[in-house]
């Protein structure tokens, strides 16, 4: 995922599904310089994990 896109979806207002390797994530922090973002599994919200972005897919809504 590109990093303005990732950003885009972190800040929207409507839910955006993303995953990481196929596991549903939520997008809290975008570090552009490095291609990495911090993220949370939805089903362990306590549990912050540092990932790249290309590993970052937002799923299609259709």
């Amino acid at each position: 995922m590109e990093a303005d896109r990732a950003q885009e979806i972190m800040h929207s207002i409507t839910m955006v599904n993303v995953n990481y390797h196929g596991f549903p994530v939520y997008l809290k922090q975008i570090n552009p310089d490095q291609e990495t973002a911090v993220v949370f599994p939805l089903d362990e919200m306590d549990h912050d994990q540092h990932v790249d972005l290309n590993g970052l897919a937002e799923d299609d809504p259709y």
